[in-house]
């Protein structure tokens, strides 16, 4: 089940805090892992992961006003791709803090890292394609930072985040099926052999 009551708790501690300044402000979050957030080997779920740093971009999104503005302008939001490294494993009741700060946008799509943090260390990290999207589909960058208060707003995207938005227009889709002459390929990789 999706974790609603944290989520109510990180919006109200978000109403707490002042409005961040600049949308790519670093935000954070401190939770704690419970057992309905472990998997059969005792340790924080991979997909449960994804889901807590669902909360931490929530909280983001109160500071810059973001929520305010899906209220009255009665958008959504969408994730549209994510990579993410697990390194480290956490487990029940230990205290997780997550960091989430929005590094870019490119036409309709706003990309966010998200990392999180046990004892002082790194134990995972995201990088998230997402979307603000209206009954239209998604809505162009420059109209939602107009409604943020932040016109101007574009800063440079680091290298390896550019490295993974190139990597992604390679990758098929719809998804390509499996060619049965060639085992673990897909037919376009064949055609690419065969080149």
């Amino acid at each position: 089940m999706y974790p609603f009551l944290r989520l109510w708790r990180i919006f109200r501690e978000a109403r707490r805090l002042p409005k961040a300044a600049d949308p790519g402000e670093i935000g954070e979050i401190t939770i704690r892992i419970w057992p309905w957030d472990i998997d059969p080997f005792m340790e924080l779920n991979n997909g449960r992961t994804l889901t807590l740093m669902d909360l931490g971009r929530f909280s983001s999104g109160a500071r810059i006003g973001l929520m305010e503005v899906l209220r009255r302008r009665k958008w959504g939001l969408a994730v549209a791709g994510a990579s993410v490294r697990w390194r480290k494993r956490v487990t029940v009741f230990q205290k997780a803090t997550i960091r989430s700060r929005l590094v870019g946008w490119e036409g309709r799509w706003f990309y966010i890292t998200q990392s999180m943090w046990v004892n002082g260390q790194p134990v995972s990290s995201a990088l998230l394609r997402t979307a603000v999207t209206s009954k239209n589909g998604a809505v162009e960058g420059p109209e939602v930072l107009k409604e943020l208060g932040f016109p101007s707003w574009q800063p440079e995207m680091p290298a390896w985040v550019r490295a993974w938005i190139e990597a992604e227009e390679l990758r098929p889709w719809p998804p390509e099926e499996m060619s049965p002459e060639l085992p673990g390929t897909s037919p376009g990789d064949a055609d690419a052999r065969a080149a």
